[in-house]
């Protein structure tokens, strides 16, 4: 849904965390596969927090005030033409998608290891393609609906943060170089995933349940989209991610290109 140039009702006000450095961009073995996939260098995922309460109806409010913030605008980069650069003009706008996020185990990918998409080994089955002669089922069932296997995974379970994070992995940046095993992107997205969501227990029923409230974002100056890039692109995303509680939010980004070639 898109925001419109409104008066605040709200002022959030946000300060930057530099020290909140998720571990996946610590990680040497995720930075390599990041390097391989043509992501590294062009990922991100800034905290900040805030200090006010948050409630989802807030979103829009919540997502312009932390785009006009002078202490996220002087922190915050956008890419283009390879460069990271600075928000440049005052943005006028965004667009907030909510983004289903309930999952609390992998349990999600079951259904990949036993349609024929994954080997009990981890490999992935390779497929005929008219375009792409190095193509799998994996390939295959993220991309195209007339896939026989698109629909193991249910279109809710789909517009799950997890498997949205998981899609993007396994696309990767312009110069990907895909795995012919499954796991890497498994163990991957596990690991962002568990680094970026909240969680908590109920202290009867000891079930873990999310806490963290997420969005599709984007931005608009006067010029038209500016955050997280210029270019609308499929593998160019921005989300951000909410915990209510500890008044925290991490923007996870991604421009699609060019990685870069060493870690």
């Amino acid at each position: 849904m898109a925001g419109e140039n409104w008066p605040l009702e709200k002022n959030f006000s946000f300060n930057h965390l530099p020290s909140k450095t998720p571990s996946f961009l610590q990680d040497r073995d995720v930075l390599k596969l990041l390097m391989k996939w043509s992501m590294l260098g062009r990922i991100s995922a800034q905290s900040y927090s805030f200090d006010q309460c948050f409630y989802p109806y807030d979103s829009e409010t919540f997502v312009l005030s932390f785009f006009r913030d002078p202490n996220v605008v002087s922190t915050l980069r956008r890419m283009e033409a390879g460069a990271w650069l600075p928000l440049d003009k005052p943005v006028v706008s965004v667009d907030v998608e909510p983004v289903q996020c309930t999952q609390v185990s992998m349990e999600l990918f079951d259904p990949l290891y036993s349609c024929g998409i994954v080997r009990a080994s981890g490999h992935l089955v390779k497929c005929f393609h008219d375009v792409y002669p190095d193509y799998n089922e994996l390939r295959l069932m993220l991309h195209e609906e007339d896939s026989e296997h698109y629909h193991v995974v249910g279109r809710e379970e789909r517009g799950e943060f997890l498997f949205r994070l998981f899609k993007h992995l396994c696309v990767g940046g312009e110069l990907c170089q895909y795995e012919d095993n499954i796991e890497p992107y498994i163990n991957t997205t596990k690991q962002i995933y568990k680094d970026l969501i909240s969680v908590q227990k109920d202290p009867e029923t000891k079930k873990i349940s999310v806490v963290s409230t997420v969005f599709k974002v984007c931005a608009y100056d006067d010029s038209g989209r500016c955050f997280p890039q210029r270019r609308e692109e499929e593998q160019t995303f921005a989300f951000a991610i909410v915990d209510p509680f500890k008044r925290h939010m991490t923007l996870f980004y991604h421009c699609y290109g060019v990685g870069n070639m060493c870690t």
